[in-house]
């Protein structure tokens, strides 16, 4: 009799026991601290940055692993750190640029100024017309050491291309703009610089580039106030190059040019 009591008993605390574990457990699960198989995969797929373990779907096919990563968006496009830096020194030495109204035109002379168009004042044998263009072209042919007779070009004045043959009427597709223009430079300094100096600025590689007629024949003498290349995307660098032919001819700028080049160089 004795014996069946002691078993009853062991047996109602086993059940008690069993219950009490029953009860902790699913708290436990309530709680989101234990979760099942399919639940933890499924809360990994979808934590950003994490990957989901692989396993076998109903079908025997293998879940290829997520991850999604944090990596920022690209930036949009814009000067590199070089342009900025560039247009920085522009600025500064802008700044240092004298400031002045515009001298008269008077007994301005393209050729007796600045010499015949082109010279070869770099004394590679071959004249500067022709070093520009084999400068700035692509796919160049030449006949003989110096003359360029085609080229591609892309001018930086209009992002357009050009196909160059040399000819009567087909050369002037392809000219050679001065950047800071001879008579705006005649008017704005240069009367004062000796004729090896202003020969020196007319054929100054710094001081060209190779573009469409169509645009040199629009600006003709104009400066940053009055003209501008239609592209946009190279107006800082058209600009910084004006800045530093003034600079190192030791030219001035009239009030509205500063102003023009200021507005340009800003936004580089």
């Amino acid at each position: 009799m004795t014996s069946r009591r002691r078993r009853t008993r062991a047996t109602v605390q086993s059940s008690i026991v069993t219950l009490v574990l029953a009860v902790g457990v699913w708290a436990l699960f309530s709680s989101g601290v234990l979760s099942t198989g399919a639940d933890a995969t499924t809360s990994a797929a979808h934590t950003p940055g994490t990957a989901s373990t692989p396993g076998a779907a109903s079908s025997g096919t293998t879940t290829r692993p997520t991850v999604t990563t944090s990596t920022p968006a690209p930036a949009m496009s814009g000067p590199s750190r070089a342009s900025s830096q560039e247009a920085a020194s522009a600025r500064a030495t802008l700044a240092g640029i004298p400031v002045k109204g515009k001298a008269p035109a008077t007994g301005y002379d393209r050729e007796a100024d600045f010499g015949t168009a082109w010279l070869d004042v770099d004394h590679n044998g071959c004249d500067t017309r022709n070093d520009v263009l084999a400068r700035d072209l692509t796919d160049v042919v030449r006949q003989g050491p110096c003359k360029v007779v085609s080229g591609d070009l892309v001018s930086p004045y209009t992002g357009g291309a050009i196909a160059f043959v040399r000819g009567n009427s087909t050369s002037t597709l392809v000219q050679i703009d001065h950047v800071v223009a001879l008579e705006n430079a005649w008017r704005t300094g240069a009367q004062q610089l000796s004729q090896a100096e202003r020969q020196a600025l007319a054929n100054d590689p710094e001081n060209l580039f190779a573009v469409d007629g169509h645009s040199n024949s629009q600006k003709r003498s104009g400066d940053a106030a009055t003209w501008l290349p239609a592209a946009t995307g190279f107006r800082c660098e058209y600009v910084e190059h004006q800045v530093a032919v003034k600079a190192k001819y030791r030219l001035w700028v009239v009030p509205a040019e500063r102003d023009a080049m200021e507005r340009v160089l800003s936004t580089c």
